[in-house]
């Protein structure tokens, strides 16, 4: 095997939720091009089923499956469905998130708890699901997507306490699976992107993105391939000693 190819994904599964559009979207291609079957599934049914269908165009098998992560029957269904088709679940990307913009002191309890139930608990629900198969295989790797915002405090712009503690909950529970979860041959990872432009943060970045750009030393916002390749890298054998691990991908902001 050389070292290429062991970034390949071919005869592997990927479950990515949310994988309808923004870096879901974008990992979910990755994948694909990579050489992995990919199921995408989130509450938006019609934008997993363009998906899946122009996933289906790099060689691979794809299926559309509409969830809410915090439904515990649709994530059985989304974990059946896999298994029946596919056989195996080798990668889990946990994407599918909610954020709600308001000063601490307005911001609604219901759109707290959304926000926290979307992004915790929808994270743990489908890693439990899926972590349960994977035990049974002993191997498999469960990418969660956090944010640079989980770290700590955030610009004043930011107004989105309910999501930084989202995030911040996101990277302790990736950090404690991996613990758990390592005598399993689980991998257990985290992504931390910066600022990537999708429908979520098109308002935040064209209100702060001088701010934003001053503050990444890159200098640019993040692009598709800078997703890409990261979540490739984190669901291939490329990173099998990797685990517990919260790889930021900012454009140097953290560095700061």
């Amino acid at each position: 095997m050389t070292i290429l190819d062991t970034f390949k994904l071919s005869n592997k599964t990927a479950i990515v939720t949310g994988g309808g559009r923004g870096l879901g979207a974008h990992i979910a291609e990755a994948y694909a091009e990579a050489g992995a079957n990919v199921v995408v599934c989130s509450r938006d049914i019609s934008a997993c089923e363009e998906m899946s269908h122009k996933l289906k165009t790099y060689g691979v098998q794809s299926l559309a499956i509409e969830c809410d992560v915090t439904n515990q029957e649709h994530i059985k269904n989304v974990v059946n469905e896999t298994l029946e088709n596919f056989g195996s679940i080798d990668i889990l990307v946990n994407n599918s998130g909610s954020s709600w913009a308001a000063p601490v002191e307005e911001m609604p309890y219901e759109a707290w708890a959304k926000v926290i139930d979307v992004n915790v608990t929808g994270t743990f629900l489908m890693s439990q699901a899926v972590g349960k198969v994977m035990i049974e295989q002993n191997k498999g790797k469960i990418i969660n997507i956090a944010s640079i915002a989980g770290f700590g405090g955030t610009p004043a712009f930011m107004q989105t306490i309910g999501y930084n503690t989202s995030k911040g909950a996101v990277m302790t529970f990736t950090k404690d699976l991996a613990v758990k979860w390592g005598k399993y041959n689980i991998n257990v990872n985290a992504i931390a992107p910066g600022f990537f432009p999708t429908k979520m943060s098109k308002v935040l970045i064209d209100y702060g993105k001088e701010t934003i750009l001053s503050n990444t030393p890159l200098k640019r916002l993040g692009k598709d391939s800078d997703i890409k390749g990261v979540a490739v890298f984190l669901a291939s054998n490329a990173s099998d000693y990797i685990t517990g691990d919260i790889l930021t991908v900012d454009g140097g902001a953290h560095a700061l």
